[in-house]
């Protein structure tokens, strides 16, 4: 019984974490938002270059797409899974966003996301994130408007 009580007070962290993350998101707090990341954090994004190393790495890719948006960023996710032990916990999920550019343009897009936790001094923290998109295999571009089945 033990371990089916911890794994429900993990999940429920994790679930916590992610609101928290996309809540900081929604306001640009980037102050409030690095410290989700270990300092050792991988991230493989949407956009160049290959992968985003480390806390500098990840606060300069969150600077730049804040700087994208004029206001808030509307930012959910769906069908979201999370697996969790002690000190290991992943989850995926589909990612929406829709916002403002700072350019006046509408996006409206989702993506793919699996995020990999680490327990680090009693805390849950983001050790990797991997986001995608599917590609058009005839066309080779990405398919930017695909939406969940619902």
């Amino acid at each position: 019984m033990k371990n089916k009580y911890n794994h429900e007070i993990e999940e429920r962290q994790i679930k916590q974490l992610v609101e928290k993350e996309a809540e900081l998101i929604r306001n640009k707090n980037i102050n409030e938002l690095i410290p989700l990341f270990a300092k050792d954090t991988l991230s493989f994004d949407v956009i160049d270059p290959l992968q985003y190393k480390g806390i500098s790495g990840t606060r300069q890719r969150m600077e730049g797409w804040f700087s994208t948006f004029d206001g808030p960023i509307g930012i959910d996710s769906s069908e979201m899974e999370v697996t969790a032990s002690e000190n290991v916990a992943f989850t995926h999920c589909l990612r929406h966003v829709n916002a403002i550019k700072a350019d006046g343009a509408k996006l409206d897009m989702w993506w793919r996301q699996t995020t990999c936790y680490s327990k680090i001094d009693g805390n849950w923290l983001i050790m990797h994130r991997h986001s995608s998109v599917p590609f058009n295999v005839d066309t080779g571009y990405a398919s930017l408007g695909l939406k969940p089945d619902n």
